[in-house]
């Protein structure tokens, strides 16, 4: 069986149709799944620029982290059962997207950049927490996060309106 077939069975099935055709379920989840966005995001991007060295040049990169990391697990969590969901009601569209398939591959590259970056950099942060200049790892990591999340949130919004 093909994908696009894989696709054709998912979006035939009632509770796909349910989703798709309710008058308050694809709304609320689309607006839980831009509410996750926002949060996940939004901390990421704060962390984002702590590595750069462009905000919170005070802030030790660990405190940040310890903060922050909370609010993006939980919002990231969110956003993917509510972007699974969205997925299953519109699986046949989200195929035949363009869009939809940089989205995800966007998505894989910051999961691998993530898991880079706290397995290889973030384990010697001791060394540079406290220090104003921001290895340049942590730096290609942080830009990296940050050109990715702001190319899958531009492709999610291409997805709605795109073809």
């Amino acid at each position: 069986m093909s994908l696009l077939g894989i696709c054709e069975q998912i979006d035939a099935t009632s509770f796909s149709t349910a989703i798709r055709e309710s008058v308050w379920l694809f709304p609320i989840l689309e607006t839980l799944h831009l509410l996750g966005i926002g949060v996940s995001a939004g901390t990421i991007l704060f962390v984002d620029l702590r590595l750069l060295g462009i905000g919170m040049k005070r802030a030790r990169l660990s405190d940040v982290l310890d903060q922050l990391q909370p609010w993006t697990l939980t919002a990231f969590a969110v956003m993917v059962v509510t972007g699974t969901l969205l997925f299953l009601s519109e699986s046949v569209k989200c195929y035949h997207s363009v869009f939809f398939r940089v989205k995800v591959a966007m998505l894989l590259g910051a999961a691998v950049n993530a898991a880079l970056f706290h397995w290889k950099v973030y384990p010697g942060v001791a060394a540079w927490d406290d220090s104003p200049r921001i290895p340049a790892r942590a730096r290609l990591a942080g830009g990296v996060s940050l050109t990715l999340w702001v190319g899958i949130i531009a492709m999610g919004r291409a997805i709605a309106y795109g073809r």
